[in-house]
């Protein structure tokens, strides 16, 4: 493995840094509101889905008399 000086290794990680296409704030905020709108969604089918097998499993079991 070559060995690289520090202020080498900080140069190439500028070119690197350089070279990324960084989101605008608008692409930010609007990501983000996706990924808590899908947060909900995942949610509310857990939270459904769940208390379908609860009282499927309540009934089966004869405990939900």
């Amino acid at each position: 493995m070559a060995k690289v000086n520090p202020a080498e290794f900080a140069r190439e990680v500028r070119r690197e840094v350089a070279k990324v296409t960084w989101p605008t704030r608008k692409e930010t905020g609007v990501t983000t509101a996706m990924v808590f709108v899908m947060v909900v969604l995942a949610a509310l089918f857990f939270l459904v889905v769940d208390q379908v097998l609860a009282f499927s499993v309540r009934t089966i079991l004869g405990l939900g008399a």
